[in-house]
């Protein structure tokens, strides 16, 4: 009996980028390759890429090039580049390094199983296209493994924006949205497969705009489609852009029990003169009445962000300005970042700010948010809510989960089970996690 081959992959980046991976594991998983736990074992390596981060390009080399003894003792591995940065560089990544055999952009990774085919007989492949076909409907065809307790959904790709620092428009493409009907399929093939919370996923979640029965479907509609999917408990999405926040996904927190009391709105800059330079097209007064409209909905709702510090141009006033709305909204948690080049996009080209400067207010930023996270993290205490089960914690008889608001919450002495849910009730705050106990 021939032994299954061994395929690792190490996924940077978003959310998005956790469920493309889990869907390339599926497609190869049809031509007998189970999953590595290390590249040292693997037959093949796949480095899923992200494209935001400053050098990220660089980096993927460099993690490439420590693969270079590893292929002089295994002449047979194989070795791809998928994602953002495949997509940016395309053929560049082969002639600087040759060890690589094939290339994959994010819109063609449905097409593997024929690639890795042709790369097995020594054939160098390269496949960024944006293809016609949907890929999601191509995969489904692919063997599926039982899932854990909770799981990723891309309902939406690509993005119409074009915010100043961003490349996603030139390496996702443009914004296209799932018909309805496929989306909760797929929910309900994962319901199957062990899943009891799903996280629609989009560059701009949003704006989803799908094909329904009779006519397309906005996001709230399509949250209220699938809160009819039995045996799904948790809905949940993400990354939002405020300009796509209708009035009825608004309401929706409100009244959809399944949709959890967590958003994610990045609102990126408090200034309103580096918000028009982004081309945000919001202000920092239009995102706080709207923060005002969603908490009117549901007052518990705990709200994350995305923040840039340092981007061209940024003035000590217009950084304050980006603290007093940290100081206004109060984030539950959010990621923050020194603005960094991305050749290519027209913020590149303006006045850069001193990196001094900027890594000074990127501490004194995060130290604000860190401060609001832990304050309310600290309120948590005595309150109860409701949490789904993962894994077991790291002591005996703990188990770990997420509860309502997305805070991780270990639990002693607990006798529930992987993908269980349960009310616990909040017994201490840590740094970054809840202790609670089991409420009978």
């Amino acid at each position: 009996m021939t032994a299954p081959k061994k395929l690792f992959i190490k996924t940077y980046g978003c959310q998005m980028n956790v469920y493309d991976s889990e869907r390339m594991a599926e497609a190869l998983g049809g031509q007998g390759y189970t999953e590595a736990k290390s590249a040292d074992e693997a037959d093949m390596i796949l480095l899923n890429t992200c494209h935001i981060r400053e050098k990220a390009a660089e980096k993927v080399y460099s993690e490439l090039g420590r693969f270079k003894k590893l292929k002089a003792q295994k002449p047979d591995l194989k070795i791809g580049v998928a994602g953002c940065v495949a997509q940016a560089e395309g053929e560049e990544i082969m002639r600087r390094q040759p060890l690589v055999d094939l290339v994959v952009g994010p819109q063609s990774y449905h097409r593997l199983p024929e690639m890795e085919e042709k790369a097995q007989t020594g054939e160098k492949v390269l496949d960024t296209d944006f293809p016609e076909e949907d890929k999601f409907e191509q995969l489904k065809r692919r063997p599926k493994a039982k899932r854990g307790p909770a799981a990723f959904l891309t309902v939406q790709e690509g993005c119409d924006k074009f915010c100043a620092f961003c490349v996603v428009p030139y390496t996702r493409g443009a914004e296209v949205s799932r018909p309805a009907d496929r989306i909760l399929t797929e929910a309900r093939d994962l319901v199957e497969r062990g899943v009891r919370e799903i996280t629609l996923l989009g560059q701009n979640v949003n704006a989803y705009h799908g094909a329904g029965p009779n006519g397309d479907l906005t996001l709230a509609q399509l949250i209220w489609e699938l809160d009819k999917v039995d045996g799904l408990e948790r809905i949940r999405f993400t990354t939002s852009h405020p300009n796509d926040m209708m009035d009825d996904l608004i309401e929706a927190h409100g009244t959809c029990k399944k949709l959890m009391p967590y958003l994610h709105l990045p609102v990126q800059a408090g200034s309103d003169k580096i918000l028009k330079r982004m081309n945000r097209s919001h202000t920092a007064e239009s995102y706080l009445r709207l923060i005002e409209r969603i908490r009117a909905a549901r007052p518990d709702i705990l709200i994350s962000g995305d923040f840039i510090v340092g981007f061209p141009e940024e003035t000590d006033e217009d950084f304050q300005a980006t603290l007093d709305l940290v100081e206004e909204v109060k984030y539950g948690t959010a990621y923050s970042f020194k603005y960094s080049t991305r050749p290519g996009t027209p913020a590149a080209e303006r006045p850069q700010v001193d990196p001094v400067e900027a890594d000074d207010r990127l501490q004194r930023l995060q130290a604000l948010l860190t401060r609001q996270q832990r304050e309310i993290q600290d309120s948590m205490v005595g309150r109860e809510v409701g949490v789904l089960f993962e894994k077991p914690g790291r002591l005996e008889g703990q188990m770990l989960g997420k509860s309502d608001y997305l805070h991780a919450v270990h639990v002693a002495d607990c006798d529930r089970q992987i993908g269980d849910l349960a009310r616990v009730r909040i017994v201490s705050s840590r740094t970054n996690s809840l202790a609670g106990e089991l409420i009978e």
